[in-house]
C-alpha cells in the first residue's frame, strides 16, 4: 500500500472512531493495533506492540505524571486552594476590574499547585463566578479571565502534560518544566494588563469594587496564612530542579510530600479526602499512561510504512527555511485544538513532527514549548475547546455558548502574541532551562 494512501487511512480511520464517541484511548488503540497487524508483519506485529507497550509504561521517566497529578489533587480536595484565593481577594484592591484581576492571580498561583487545567478552571469558576457576576460584571470580563487563567496550568509545573510532551518528543523533561515558567508569567501580566484597560476604558464591564473595609492585619493575615505557605511548593519543585538537586521525579516526589505537609499543617487531611485524591490520580494517570502504551507502536507504524519518510521528503522539496517549518506545524496544531483534545494532538502530530524537527533543525526544547502553548490556545478554541464547557457547566443560567466563546477571543490573541514572541524570541523560553545545573 502507497503510503499517502496508508496515512489518509490511519487518521481518517481515528477521526470517524473519535467522532463517533468512542473514547480517545480506545479509538488510538483500534487504530493502532490495525496499523501493526498490517505493516508490521500480523501477529508479529500484535506482540511487538505489546513489547512496546511493556517497555513505554515500565519508563521511569514517566513517574512524575501521577505524582504531579496526586500533589494538585492533594491541595485541591483538601480546601487548602480555596482558602489562598480568598486570602488573595483580601489584599486586592482600588484597581479597575478588581475581581477580574483577582482571578487571574489566583489562577497563576493554584496553576503552580495543580497542574490541571479542568481543576483549576472548575475551581476558579464556582468560587469567584457567582460573586462577579452578583457584582453587576459583564460575562466577559468575569468569565474570560477564569478560563484564561485556568488554562496557564498548562506550561506551569507542575504540568502533567509537560512530563507527557517530554517524553513522546524525546525533549529534556526537567528543561520544559522549567520553560513554560517565564511565558505563563508574561500571559498573566498581559492578562492584568488588558483587564486594567479594558475596565478603565469602559467602567461598566466591570464596576467599581473596593474590597470590604479592614485592618492590615486582617488583610494580609490570611494572606501570609494560605498563600505564603504555597510558595514553599513551587520552590520545592522548581527550585529542586534549577539547583539540580533532584531529577523531575523526585521533584514531583518531593512536590506530593510538601503538598501532604501543607494539607496536615492546616488540619485539613483526612482518610476520606485522600481516598478521593487518589482516586482522582488514578483515573487520570490510567488515561495518560494508556496513550503512552501505544505511543511508541504508533510512531513505528508510520515510520515503516513509509509515510513519516515521504511527509519528510514532500515538505523537504519545498526548501522551506525552519522558520517557515516551525510556522506549518504551529498552525496545524492550532487548527487541531479547534476538534481534538490535548493527547489526540500529541499522539497524530509527534510520530511526524520530531523527526521534521530534527531534519530542519528546530530547537526541541521550542518544538516542546510550541507543544505546550498552542495545547493550551486549543483548550479555549471554539467550538469545542474543552473549558469552553467546563465553563458551561458552572455559569449560570442564561448564559450561552456564544458569550462564553466571545469572552474567551481577546485572550486567545493575547496567547497567541505570546506564542509569536517565543519564535521570533527563542530565548524567552530557554532562558531558565539554560540555568539548570
Amino acid at each position: 500500500m502507497e503510503w499517502p494512501l496508508f496515512l489518509a487511512l490511519m487518521m481518517g480511520g481515528l477521526g470517524v472512531l473519535l467522532l463517533i464517541g468512542l473514547p480517545v484511548a480506545f479509538a488510538f488503540l483500534a487504530v493502532t493495533l490495525l496499523g501493526a497487524w498490517e505493516v508490521l508483519g500480523g501477529e508479529r506485529g500484535v506482540m511487538q506492540l505489546a513489547r512496546n507497550a511493556a517497555d513505554g509504561l515500565t519508563n521511569f521517566q514517566l513517574a512524575p505524571i501521577p505524582l504531579f497529578i496526586l500533589m494538585g489533587e492533594i491541595l485541591f480536595q483538601t480546601g487548602v486552594a480555596h482558602r489562598a484565593i480568598d486570602a488573595v481577594e483580601r489584599v486586592v484592591t482600588r484597581i479597575p476590574g478588581r475581581l477580574s484581576v483577582v482571578t487571574v492571580f489566583g489562577g497563576t498561583i493554584f496553576a503552580a499547585l495543580s497542574g490541571s487545567t479542568i481543576a483549576n478552571t472548575a475551581m476558579l469558576g464556582s468560587t469567584l463566578l457567582p460573586n462577579m457576576i452578583k457584582k453587576g460584571y459583564a460575562p466577559s470580563m468575569a468569565m474570560g479571565p477564569i478560563m484564561a487563567s485556568g488554562a496557564i496550568a498548562m506550561l506551569i509545573p507542575p504540568s502533567a502534560l509537560a512530563v507527557l510532551v517530554g517524553s513522546l518528543t524525546g525533549v529534556s523533561i526537567a528543561g520544559l518544566l522549567v520553560a513554560g515558567v517565564l511565558p505563563a508569567l508574561i500571559l498573566s501580566v498581559a492578562f492584568v494588563g488588558w483587564i486594567v484597560l479594558r475596565a478603565t476604558m469602559n467602567p461598566s464591564l466591570a464596576p467599581a469594587d473596593a474590597s470590604p473595609d479592614m485592618t492590615l492585619a486582617e488583610r494580609w493575615r490570611p494572606f501570609l496564612t494560605y498563600v505564603a505557605p504555597l510558595s514553599v511548593l513551587f520552590a520545592v519543585v522548581i527550585g529542586s530542579l534549577l539547583m539540580g538537586f533532584a531529577t523531575p521525579t523526585e521533584s514531583a516526589a518531593l512536590g506530593c510530600v510538601a503538598a501532604l505537609a501543607v494539607g496536615a499543617g492546616y488540619r485539613a487531611l483526612s482518610l476520606e479526602r485522600m481516598i478521593r485524591a487518589v482516586m482522582e490520580t488514578v483515573k487520570l494517570s490510567v488515561m495518560i499512561l494508556f496513550i503512552i502504551a501505544l505511543s511508541q507502536t504508533f510512531a513505528q507504524v508510520l515510520s515503516f510504512s513509509g509515510a513519516t519518510g515521504g511527509l519528510i521528503r514532500v515538505i523537504g522539496g519545498y526548501e522551506l527555511t525552519p522558520l517557515q517549518v516551525l510556522l506549518g506545524m504551529i498552525a496545524l496544531l492550532l487548527l487541531l485544538g479547534c476538534f481534538v483534545d490535548q493527547v489526540s494532538m500529541l499522539m497524530v502530530t509527534v510520530p511526524i513532527f520530531v523527526p521534521l524537527s530534527q531534519s530542519a533543525g528546530i530547537d526541541p526544547l521550542i518544538l516542546g514549548v510550541v507543544y505546550l502553548l498552542t495545547m493550551e490556545i486549543g483548550l479555549l478554541t471554539p467550538p469545542f475547546g474543552l473549558l469552553l464547557f467546563v465553563m458551561r457547566g458552572v455559569a449560570p443560567q442564561g448564559i450561552g455558548m456564544g458569550t462564553i466563546y466571545a469572552s474567551i477571543l481577546p485572550f486567545i490573541a493575547i496567547k497567541l502574541l505570546v506564542l509569536a514572541a517565543i519564535v521570533w524570541q527563542p530565548t524567552i523560553a530557554t532562558w531558565l532551562p539554560s540555568l539548570l545545573r
